[in-house]
């Protein structure tokens, strides 16, 4: 069984309906808890996730840090990692299920699992980037927060969970478990496009590949982070939006 666990920030414009696509699974008894790790919102994220019967914690703002929290208050032996914006597709949990099944006998190597990523926009660029994600993750086995995280608690232990990181921490999680400790679904985890609408395509692309480009080189993820949130990083020169927190790079 599962506990899902979502960071937020400022996220009540996407969180209701990702949190709606956990809801059949939950009847059915196979998400058991949904933990909701709150960074410090000022809008109506807590109401949100009282109606919804989920569990609210608070924690200092860092998605690093608030899944950690997440993960150190669920009690189920399989977690799910989500992020507020991302809408797991319908029958999710059929393909997840076996996955976990095939894990939990022994058919597979005790390994993690990883959503499809989708887009929800129109357009010949949401189709390129999600071309060039499903390559990213087919022939490097680097998938990253929005794809969603499934992995088993002992798993997750093992490698040492999620660090208490600025940025970069679903780069770093993925690193350690390693290609052959990473499976890919098919089952869409469909996405926000927003803030490559209102960035541009090409230029949301650029500035994600200069954040892996200087993580890789060394670069701290502190110093990672003020670039990330450099001046124009949403197209206008203003500061980015902070309904989601800091998003992690997507390719």
């Amino acid at each position: 069984m599962i506990s899902v666990v979502i960071p937020t920030l400022n996220a009540e414009r996407r969180l209701a309906t990702c949190l709606t696509a956990l809801v059949p699974a939950a009847v059915e008894g196979f998400v058991r808890e949904v933990i909701v790790v709150d960074g410090g919102s000022k809008d109506r994220t807590a109401k949100i996730v009282d109606q919804a019967g989920a569990t609210f914690l608070s924690a200092e703002p860092g998605r690093g840090r608030q899944l950690r929290a997440g993960a150190r208050h669920a009690h189920q032996p399989w977690l799910l990692f989500l992020h507020a914006d991302t809408v797991l597709s319908s029958d999710w949990d059929l393909e997840a299920a076996s996955f976990m099944g095939r894990v939990d006998n022994g058919e597979l190597p005790s390994s993690a699992a990883t959503f499809s990523f989708v887009l929800d926009d129109r357009g010949i660029a949401p189709r390129t980037l999600e071309k060039l994600v499903a390559v990213r993750r087919s022939v490097f086995a680097r998938p990253y927060g929005d794809q969603g995280l499934l992995i088993s608690r002992r798993l997750y232990d093992e490698i040492g969970g999620y660090r208490d990181m600025t940025l970069m921490e679903d780069v770093d999680i993925v690193r350690r478990l390693g290609r052959r400790r990473l499976t890919a679904l098919r089952t869409p985890a469909v996405t926000c496009a927003a803030r490559y609408r209102q960035q541009g395509y090409v230029r949301r692309v650029l500035r994600n590949q200069l954040c892996l480009a200087l993580y890789a080189g060394g670069a701290s993820p502190e110093h990672v982070a003020r670039v990330y949130d450099g001046p124009y990083a949403n197209g206008t020169g203003a500061p980015g939006p902070e309904n989601e927190g800091r998003r992690m790079p997507t390719i």
